[in-house]
């Protein structure tokens, strides 16, 4: 007797399945064939050298067709036979990252020959699209169990520094998940070389465009440099001896980015511009007699005098019900215009008893 190996459609022919080998159904594997797992002779180098169905080649096979494939035999829970004879968990796990969270790849048994086949992962054809980078936020919020299979958390945070809810939704990086899809964080088209200095409208106008990529301490690197540090950041180099002179002409808003109430008055008490009693010239040593023309700076710029006053410190002279009695009404006072606008102002100093004229 001559042993040798079976002629495959004899088998066929008798077993009543009149297709090609390769094109059987997946119900007729399990007739000659166990799983891999059970063919435990087979050498890596065997299992590298399968003959590939002709079902593998059809486009979209490795998108979709083998997901419906895989479990079209034996209901949710099971894999096919079909699938089981060549492969096994360790050949799905080289490109899905949610494999611990798809049945059907844990219904597979662990076998590492599987990967003497090699898996790539590649992009499916809407992101081939050049503004897919740009537009993928929506699809990714619709549908995030379809970027769950080759996406861990780790690919997106190649960009998105913020942790976005979308990406805690999918799987961490670890033991028994594939390394998944590889991002690179690129530059937008439209960040051009001087994007830096242009910035500002589209960040004013359209902020969550730039919460995809940016967190609030990269905007506070540049926007609350120190300004006494000679090297530019959103200030101009020296601008600490001029900053007075810009803040009270309001070249820009210092609100913007500071709290005027604590991080002025902060660094002025420390700098000794400060009065130690009410009527000391204080911060405002530049300019003397300030006190007796400060009216028409306050009139002109309230904002800068409430960064260091309070109301109170102004009652203590411009009270016609205690203090030093200074008449806080300049000329042309119109009281009944005033009390129509906003009467609580008038209240603060004179109660509910409200006289009348001026």
């Amino acid at each position: 007797m001559q042993v040798r190996l079976a002629v495959v459609q004899s088998c066929l022919d008798c077993h009543g399945i009149q297709t090609a080998h390769l094109s059987a159904p997946d119900t007729s594997c399990a007739t000659c064939h166990v799983t891999l797992a059970q063919a435990f002779r087979l050498t890596p180098h065997d299992v590298a050298e399968f003959p590939v169905p002709e079902s593998h080649k059809q486009p979209g096979f490795a998108f979709s067709g083998h997901g419906k494939q895989a479990g079209s035999s034996g209901g949710t829970f099971q894999v096919s036979a079909a699938c089981a004879t060549c492969h096994a968990r360790d050949f799905c796990i080289q490109c899905h990252v949610n494999a611990p969270e798809v049945p059907v790849i844990q219904a597979l048994a662990v076998d590492p020959r599987s990967t003497a086949v090699e898996a790539e992962l590649e992009a499916p054809a809407d992101h081939r699209n050049s503004e897919f980078l740009f537009r993928h936020g929506g699809p990714a919020r619709n549908s995030p169990g379809t970027c769950a299979t080759c996406h861990t958390q780790e690919s997106c945070l190649t960009c998105h520094i913020g942790k976005p809810a979308t990406v805690r939704v999918l799987p961490v990086a670890g033991p028994g998940r594939g390394k998944g899809a590889r991002t690179d964080r690129e530059r937008p088209a439209s960040h051009g070389r001087d994007f830096s200095e242009i910035h500002g409208p589209v960040a004013d106008s359209r902020p969550q465009s730039c919460e995809g990529c940016h967190v609030r301490p990269q905007c506070l690197d540049c926007h609350r440099a120190n300004p006494a540090d000679p090297t530019p950041g959103y200030h101009p180099a020296g601008f600490l001896s001029r900053h007075p002179a810009a803040a009270y002409t309001r070249e820009t808003s210092c609100s913007d980015c500071h709290n005027t109430g604590q991080f002025c008055s902060d660094c002025h008490v420390k700098a000794g511009l400060s009065a130690q009693r009410p009527l000391n010239a204080g911060y405002h040593d530049a300019k003397q007699f300030f006190l007796l023309n400060h009216g028409q700076a306050a009139r002109q710029n309230l904002e800068s005098c409430v960064t260091c006053h309070a109301e109170r410190d102004c009652l203590t002279c411009h009270s016609v019900v205690g203090g030093r009695r200074f008449n806080p009404h300049g000329p042309g006072f119109d009281p009944e215009t005033l009390r129509r606008k906003n009467s609580q102002a008038c209240t603060v100093c004179h109660g509910a008893a409200i006289p009348e004229g001026n």
